[in-house]
């Protein structure tokens, strides 16, 4: 016995120590009663320090595993039954138990089932900031700071609403975007996804439910959609946004529950939604009564032109609009705080969900970002990220009208570009030649809400290096052309 002890690196010596006695008493190992060896032998046996044995023993007799007799030594507890006594083992088919709901969340993840990038592999699938820009130095700033004022209160329960500095800090934020507060309040949430799940959730659904979107739009949303039971109905978009004809159509053919739209920086095609066609949507949409979720994506990373105001600006005092936010294409995914922002009694049964589901976001997360965009730090980082992000974008974009036979090429800013070949091609099949090359992106047909978009493709360029970026699509280039000859 005690022959299988071996160190790593990552914990404390005496609490390895413990763990693996306690681990030789779970297996039976060593019995209740049993007199363990004295801590100079023990120390011996395992290599390490007397005093370490010492700490560890006093450890496991706090947690209830041993117990020291004066003058004769240290006894193991009993804390559990030998392995005979044990319960026979207890199998459940799980597969057999799992809903509908679960099958189907299995069979729309695409990220479980899609190909996997190891190291050496030029990845343009990610949307994710590049982590090399983030300015640790000012984020350990704002958490000492943080912590130095309320640290004790941060770490405990917090409010399902949200964290009120960050409430109130965001209210501003989105007040200088135009938006108009009146009647309007706002829900931290842990990033977006859980905002639209609880949106989604907390919405009344008429003969079933129905949704319209653009067409392409997020997977995120098309994969929660299809989870909550909604028909998606699929508008196509043109250069400068959703196109208006197709959407008054389809809104004199059926009445909807509400919509979903990526007005700025569109995902998956990069597409800005015009003002003069924000306008007359909204328009449509209160003509026809029906609520706007608004996905404030990548909102930031304007490179060119004039600010274009969000839709729950364009909306007034109206509140059609539900602004869903987030810094995580921007600032920090990691810390997964987002927020809702909409009429104030909706805010309020949205709050009662939050709290039904898991009770608050994580106030030390909250608290982090409130101090990071207190502190100033926002305005200088968004200027360092806008100015390497606009570089990757503009590179990223010569090198694909360089080599990618496409017919169409989209993209006014953000972190990606969205590629359309002739009608015929098949991205899926050039993504297989391509990862035998060492080269991945992501089929544009998992944003189509109609089974379209074989011939697309989304390019991620926020984490790829410039000489990645010129080999990859070089790579990507070469075979598409191969494939259409």
């Amino acid at each position: 016995m005690f022959n299988d002890f071996e160190l790593t690196d990552d914990r404390p010596v005496y609490i390895q120590v413990k763990d693996y006695l306690k681990r030789l008493i779970g297996k039976g190992s060593l019995r209740p009663g049993q007199k363990l060896p004295s801590t100079r032998e023990l120390g011996l046996l395992l290599s390490v320090s007397r005093n370490t044995v010492i700490a560890a023993y006093a450890e496991l007799e706090s947690d209830g595993f041993v117990y020291a007799v004066r003058g004769k030594g240290s006894y193991v507890a009993a804390v559990s039954a030998p392995p005979e006594a044990a319960a026979p083992p207890f199998e459940i088919d799980w597969l057999s138990r799992i809903n509908g709901y679960a099958r189907q969340a299995v069979e729309l993840d695409r990220m479980k089932n899609g190909i996997r990038a190891d190291k050496n592999v030029i990845s343009f699938t990610s949307i994710a900031p590049d982590e090399k820009l983030f300015d640790l130095e000012q984020v350990k700033r704002a958490f000492l700071d943080r912590m130095a004022i309320e640290g004790n209160v941060l770490l405990n329960y917090g409010y399902a609403k949200g964290y009120k500095p960050l409430i109130d800090y965001l209210l501003t934020y989105m007040e200088r975007k135009g938006v108009d507060l009146s009647g309007k309040d706002m829900l931290i949430t842990s990033g977006f996804t859980e905002a639209f799940d609880i949106v989604l959730s907390a919405l009344r659904r008429k003969e079933g439910g129905s949704v319209l979107c653009e067409n392409p739009t997020h997977y995120t949303a098309i994969k929660n959609f299809k989870l909550n039971g909604y028909d998606i109905t699929g508008i196509p978009m043109e250069q400068d946004g959703i196109h208006l004809s197709a959407l008054e159509r389809a809104l004199s053919e059926r009445t909807y529950d509400c919509a979903y739209l990526i007005p700025s920086y569109h995902n998956p095609t990069g597409i800005v939604t015009s003002p003069a066609k924000r306008m007359a949507v909204m328009q449509l949409m209160a003509r026809h009564g029906v609520p706007v979720i608004e996905d404030g994506f990548n909102e930031e990373l304007r490179y060119s032109g004039s600010h274009v105001s969000p839709l729950i600006a364009t909306a007034g005092r109206g509140n059609g609009v539900i602004y869903l936010g987030s810094f995580s294409k921007v600032l920090f995914p990691g810390l997964r705080v987002g927020w809702v922002l909409a009429d104030r009694r909706l805010v309020d049964s949205l709050e009662s969900i939050k709290r039904s589901r898991s009770i608050h976001t994580s106030t030390l997360d909250q608290s982090l970002l409130y101090q990071y965009l207190q502190n100033g730090n926002f305005e200088k980082y968004l200027k360092k990220a806008r100015s390497e992000y606009k570089r990757k974008y503009e590179w990223t974009k010569l090198c694909c009208e360089t080599h990618l036979p496409y017919k169409r090429l989209s993209g006014d800013g953000g972190l990606h570009l969205f590629v359309e070949f002739e009608a015929h091609f098949d991205t899926t099949a050039l993504l297989r030649a391509c990862a035998d090359q060492g080269v991945i992106f992501t089929p544009g047909d998992m944003f189509y809400t109609d089974g379209g978009g074989r011939h697309t493709m989304r390019l991620g360029f926020s984490r790829v290096s410039d000489e990645h970026i010129a080999r990859g699509l070089a790579i990507i280039g070469r075979t598409a052309r191969r494939m259409l000859e």
